[in-house]
Formats: C-alpha cells, structure tokens, sequence
C-alpha cells in the first residue's frame, strides 16, 4: 500500500506541474497591473491547490493552530525545518501567501522554478558566502516590497530530531525587512517520508503559529538574543507535541 501511495503522491508532484502552465501565464499578465497583496493571493492559489493535492494523496491529517495575534500586513515566518513536506504543509496551511528561500539547484527544475519566481522565492548557493549575503538583502527586499517571507534557520532538515540550533542571519532579514518575526512550529513532516526510506505513508502533523516578535523587540535586542528567544519558543512548542503524541501512542490499545 505504501509503495501504491508512492507512486502516487510523487507522480502527482510533478505530472500535474505541466497543467499549471496557463495559471503561470495568466499571473504573468497581471504584473504590474494588480496591487502587491492581490497578486500574491492571486499567484498562492495555485501552488496552494498543488500543495494540498499532494498531502491529499499521503492521506495524512494536518493540523494547524494559531497561537497568537498574526499581525497585518508583510512578516518573517521562521521555522524548524524537519523534512521535505515542510513546504507543501505550509503552503498548503499558513494563512499568508509567503515566498521562501531555497537551494540553487532548484533552478534547474523547469515550472517548479518558474512559480517559485512568482512567489518572490529566494535562491541561495550555499557554497558561496556571497551568495549567502545577496539572499539576505534579497529577502530583505522582498519583505520592504510587502512580500512575507519564509525561512528555516537550521538550514537542513533535523528529519523528526530535536531542532538543530539556528542560524542568526533570520534577525537581520526581519531587521532591514522591518517586518516582525513569526515564529513557526512544524510536528510530523518527517514521518511522511524521512523515516521510511522515501516511501510515503500517512502522518499525522501539526503545525503552530506562535506568538509574534515585533519589530520594536527585534530592533532593541541582539540579534543572538531575538535568534535564542525565537529558537527557545520553537523548542517548547516542539516538545510539548512531541509529548502528546508519546502520550495518545501510550494510551492505544495493543
């Protein structure tokens, strides 16, 4: 069953990329003539049909918590990154169109890299420092032009561990951005994939959206300090699922 599921999930990952060529076409029409919160619902509804069609075919169940007051307007969704349907549960779930950043090898990917432009994505060469610089003022820029944004600080998939420690570049991109930090909690992703050698079965995953930190906070602390406190918020929120999930396992009947 699981090797069925397979074949499906990832032959719709990629067969149904060809079918959103004229949703592709259309959004490129619009440029510059819709305002910027318009054209980034406009463009998400795409990858968001995408997104949910693929969760759809690992049957799993997703479930999202908002645990704060989201604020208006453009932010910096930071969050832990424990596998590969990180991306899908998100676009699929957040409640903001939001562009990330991403690999350069994903450019090479024909349609994929095309709707990742037209979500303000940004790619960055991790083998080259600079590259790393232009991706910070790059998502920085996209922030200032009312973009939100995403990125995962680990900088690698933890694949169901605990969160590796972040990286403090997020602070800065928030900082120039002058947006707020949304701090974000995925729970479960692995286990569609990471953990069976690639093949996908069903999970069930959470995903919290925590309380935000204001751009004041950002601008009146270190950036060591804002990345501790958003890791620490992250952590907490990650064991307290963790948890749960030991405790329902524990109370199944043998």
């Amino acid at each position: 069953m699981n090797a069925v599921r397979s074949i499906r999930t990832y032959g719709y990952l990629f067969g149904y990329l060809p079918f959103s060529i004229p949703a592709l076409r259309q959004i490129r029409r619009l440029k510059g003539s819709a305002p910027t919160e318009k054209l980034a619902e406009t463009v998400s509804k795409e990858p968001r049909k995408w997104a949910t069609g693929i969760l759809r075919r690992t049957n799993s169940d997703v479930r999202m918590f908002i645990r704060g007051t989201l604020p208006d307007g453009p932010v910096l969704f930071v969050s832990n990154h424990e596998g590969n349907f990180d991306i899908p549960v998100l676009i699929a779930h957040l409640p903001k169109p939001f562009g990330f950043m991403s690999k350069e090898e994903v450019r090479k990917l024909p349609v994929i890299r095309d709707w990742m432009e037209e979500m303000n994505c940004v790619f960055i060469d991790r083998s080259d420092r600079r590259s790393a610089i232009r991706s910070i003022r790059g998502m920085a820029e996209k922030l200032r032009s009312g973009h939100s944004m995403l990125i995962f600080p680990e900088g690698t998939r933890s694949r169901g561990k605990d969160p590796r420690d972040f990286k403090t570049g997020f602070v800065r991109i928030a900082e120039e951005g002058g947006v707020p930090i949304v701090p974000v909690t995925i729970h479960g992703t692995s286990e569609i994939m990471e953990q069976n050698k690639n093949r996908i079965r069903p999970a069930t995953v959470t995903v919290d959206v925590l309380e935000a930190v204001s751009h004041q906070e950002i601008l009146g602390r270190s950036a060591a300090e804002i990345t501790r406190l958003v890791q620490e918020r992250i952590r907490e929120a990650t064991a307290v699922r963790a948890r749960e999930k030991r405790q329902q396992e524990a109370g199944r009947p043998a």
